[in-house]
């Protein structure tokens, strides 16, 4: 796996080296100061993932992530945790607050690279072929899973695909998270977000921001807040979380 670092600090470009390369395996093909040269380099190199400033001159982390191949995996990094939700709804993998701290960099070059393997299998394009009330079967890797919905802890929604969070494993298929949901019950799964539809037996803990599933941290969407409160539990319309 390969990435580039886009950022318009010298020394958060040097860290983020530092870190990259004291935490993984990974391939820094190159260093950009903005999204200009970087996308220029983009046009002759195929890269995995890439580690993404938002606010720069000339053209903001944001506006450059709209820009980029649908193949390219973002992580955000940046001093301003106001643009977290804007960031998944780019479908980022992740967002990283500076100064970024080891373990959660490490966590989340883990999940980029699960998602490279996942995109990267043959039969990535099926799609879930059937279902009846109690499971989904979903093809891929050249053989059927039978998936318990029961068991589906969470989807999140992956450029052109979604991932299945499943108790023992993640599936990833080629649709959109909208047609997956219509499949579902809307009682028990619930859109928060753009990128996101939960299992509320699943739920850890929530605030008014996000929803807590073991060790994933998911956003909650402004225009899917209230009627996640209104159906996960009543009274929390009106709570001071």
């Amino acid at each position: 796996m390969n990435c580039i670092i886009v950022d318009d600090e010298p020394l958060a470009r040097a860290e983020m080296r530092s870190l990259i390369t004291e935490t993984s395996k990974i391939d820094i093909l190159g260093e950009f100061s903005n999204a200009p040269s970087a996308l220029d380099f983009l046009k002759d190199n195929d890269v995995d993932l890439i580690f993404l400033d938002i606010e720069m001159p000339m053209v903001t982390g944001l506006e450059f992530a709209e820009m980029l191949p649908k193949r390219s995996l973002i992580i955000f990094t940046t001093a301003y945790s106001q643009y977290a939700l804007k960031s998944y709804e780019l479908e980022a993998v992740d967002y990283l607050l500076k100064p970024i701290d080891p373990e959660r960099l490490q966590k989340a070059i883990d999940k980029a690279v699960l998602y490279t393997e996942l995109l990267s299998k043959e039969t990535v394009k099926n799609t879930i072929e059937s279902n009846t009330t109690d499971f989904l079967l979903i093809k891929a890797e050249r053989r059927f899973y039978k998936v318990n919905i029961a068991d589906i802890k969470f989807i999140e929604g992956l450029k052109d695909y979604v991932v299945l969070h499943v108790k023992q494993q993640k599936l990833i298929t080629a649709m959109n998270l909208k047609t997956i949901h219509q499949k579902l019950s809307g009682e028990t799964f619930l859109r928060v977000s753009k990128s996101y539809v939960v299992n509320i037996s699943y739920i850890d803990s929530f605030d008014n921001h996000n929803i807590y599933i073991e060790d994933s941290e998911i956003p909650i969407g402004e225009v899917y807040k209230a009627d996640f409160f209104s159906k996960y539990t009543e009274g929390f319309l009106n709570s001071d979380l």
